[in-house]
């Protein structure tokens, strides 16, 4: 803490946003003067703040006091020295410090999401392995509107006028929103945000970040960040940016796809053999990853709106195929030298909680691993083609019931977490299937 004081000293900060993420990746804490932060002997939340859901909702009574103590009992959050980022758009300054949840015997909190992926990188740690993650993250800018009832449209740029098509990769297309990318760019690199290429995805307004290779936790703290760095930046300039996974109808959905090595204590990438070929290693990743990532699924695709990207004759995988550089495949071993030999999982969403997509993923390939999983046979044509009898879980219902079966996620990663989890996305389920949409009002109301 001593190091951390320095540095908010050094800096002038005057506020400190002390953080969390919870489980939709939302961030929560408190928000305190640089001199009482400094003072605080551990800040104090309530630990049921981890199980709230994406509308604010609990879960029923009942299974809220099976997962909570009945006391309503405090965590109590430590700083992370090396994930303190400055707040480039606060009116003073002001630094984010990103906490872990702790209980009162100095034991972190199973069920905290950067907790989870903590705990699946120390069992790489026990193997002497350091897992590397890039992950790219896709995103929509949008028109702001009041209405939740109304489609999402783009925005203006700055021709004045908004987009009237699809523009993959295109530069025009891009550099209609130069003065909103100069801030995402200024203000990530204020943050110590290790941000690398800016792409016009297939979209109408729709981009895509690629990070630059890196640390799991690292990345996932700054994928956290990013992502609120992105909607303040729209904010500025009177447009909305969301990370929906399918906010628009008729166009792709967002992903977050992740690329993945594993490097050994000498900085090796297991992966590859001595000469170069691929190593048993990167198949039983593949084979791990094509046997749990169906149990995991609601970890990638958290939402109802998440499934709306899995569906046949769109950008999206629908199947636990691999391939060498084949984008029609879920599992993609990219084209590149032995050293960069890595796995992309391309399920994920860009909804979905970077804390536990890392966690999931890395787990999935680590129990490969450890278990020498064989995976299928490669596909080389068109994955929509492929007969593979295992599928992935195309709902939400679906993904948390296999989930809440699941004993190797319950062993690995906690059976409070996976309890705690799959019974707030149900909750959030169910408020949603009591809305009525525009869709049944238009088609069903007079003609049924």
């Amino acid at each position: 803490m001593k190091k951390l004081a320095s540095w908010l000293k050094a800096q002038r900060i005057t506020e400190v946003e002390a953080v969390i993420s919870d489980f939709t990746g939302i961030a929560r804490g408190k928000i305190m003067p640089s001199s009482k932060f400094i003072a605080e002997k551990g800040i104090r939340l309530p630990e049921s703040l981890l199980i709230q859901g994406v509308t604010g909702d609990y879960v029923d009574d009942e299974i809220y006091y099976e997962l909570m103590n009945a006391a309503e009992i405090d965590m109590i959050l430590k700083p992370d020295e090396s994930a303190v980022h400055m707040v480039p758009w606060a009116l003073e300054p002001t630094a984010l410090v990103i906490h872990d949840c702790y209980d009162k015997q100095g034991n972190l909190i199973s069920m905290a999401p950067r907790a989870v992926l903590k705990n699946v990188l120390a069992l790489y740690e026990a193997k002497g392995w350091k897992p590397v993650v890039a992950p790219e993250l896709e995103f929509y800018l949008t028109k702001r509107t009041a209405n939740p009832d109304h489609p999402l449209q783009p925005p203006v740029g700055r021709s004045g006028r908004p987009e009237s098509g699809r523009q993959s990769y295109s530069i025009d297309a891009a550099n209609e929103y130069d003065p909103l990318f100069e801030d995402v760019y200024n203000w990530c690199e204020q943050q110590g945000l290790d941000v690398d290429t800016l792409i016009h995805e297939e979209g109408a307004a729709q981009m895509e970040i690629n990070f630059r290779h890196g640390d799991a936790l690292s990345l996932a703290d700054q994928v956290f960040i990013f992502k609120r760095t992105v909607r303040e930046a729209a904010l500025k300039h009177e447009i909305n940016a969301t990370f929906m996974a399918k906010p628009i109808s008729g166009e792709p959905g967002s992903s977050m796809h992740l690329h993945q090595s594993i490097l050994d204590k000498h900085g090796n990438n297991i992966f590859s053999n001595e000469d170069g070929s691929p190593s048993k290693m990167i198949y039983h990743y593949i084979g791990g990853l094509q046997q749990y990532v169906s149990e995991a699924m609601p970890l990638f695709a958290p939402n109802v709106n998440s499934y709306r990207r899995f569906l046949r004759d769109t950008s999206a995988p629908v199947n636990l195929a691999w391939g060498i550089d084949n984008r029609t495949v879920s599992l993609r071993i990219p084209d590149s030298s032995p050293a960069n030999r890595r796995v992309e999982n391309r399920l994920a969403g860009a909804d979905a909680n970077p804390y536990l997509a890392f966690a999931a993923s890395l787990l999935c390939g680590y129990l490969g691993m450890i278990n020498a999983a064989e995976p299928t046979q490669a596909v080389t044509g068109n994955a929509s083609d492929d007969s593979n009898d295992k599928r992935l879980p195309l709902n939400l219902e679906e993904a948390l019931e296999l989930m809440e079966q699941s004993e190797i996620l319950k062993k690995t990663l906690g059976r409070r977490f996976v309890r705690s989890y799959v019974e707030v996305k149900r909750t959030e389920y169910q408020n949603f299937k009591g809305i009525i949409s525009s869709w049944e009002r238009e088609y069903l109301q007079m003609t049924v």
